[in-house]
């Protein structure tokens, strides 16, 4: 029997704007035992009081499937896109990182921001922090780097996905 594939599926849930639906769209993850990768939640429609929910998760098709039949269910939600499946999406994620050093780890960091287009938006003598946008594997490389440079905190805010094109959510 061959094994399925675990794959990493990008979600975009539109929800309306009150209180408790955030626990129940986590709840039924956690109830079914599905890890969530990344989540950010923001309101997108002040006039409707709507929401977007943005949840970046991993399983086989069927549990993928699953995951976004269960939440078309939900009352609150008004409609669920895994845009990894239907098209070009665009998906970024912000980081800080902060990194102390000096001397040559000091320079080294700056050199490898500059690479990364990462922004020095605090410094001191003994540390910087950096602000990287992008894909999380690009945060995910320039954090690696970092680490033997004196890499002190990272913050992150998970990923914000939008389908490319003229359709709306």
């Amino acid at each position: 029997m061959q094994k399925e594939e675990i794959v990493r599926h990008t979600f975009s849930v539109l929800v309306n704007n009150e209180a408790g639906v955030l626990a129940r769209v986590i709840g039924l993850f956690s109830g079914r035992g599905y890890n969530i990768d990344s989540l950010t939640v923001a309101e997108v429609d002040v006039h409707e009081k709507l929401s977007r929910i943005t949840i970046v998760t991993s399983g086989t098709p069927m549990i993928i499937e699953q995951i976004k039949a269960q939440l078309g269910r939900l009352v609150p939600v008004h409609k669920v896109r895994d845009l990894t499946v239907e098209g070009p999406h665009v998906s970024r994620e912000l980081a800080l990182v902060k990194v102390v050093g000096s001397g040559e780890k000091r320079v080294e960091s700056l050199r490898i921001a500059d690479i990364f287009r990462a922004r020095v938006v605090d410094s001191t003598n003994e540390s910087f922090v950096f602000e990287i946008v992008g894909a999380t594997e690009k945060l995910d490389a320039f954090i690696n780097l970092m680490e033997p440079l004196g890499l002190a905190d990272v913050s992150r805010t998970g990923v914000a996905a939008i389908a490319r094109g003229p359709k709306p959510l």
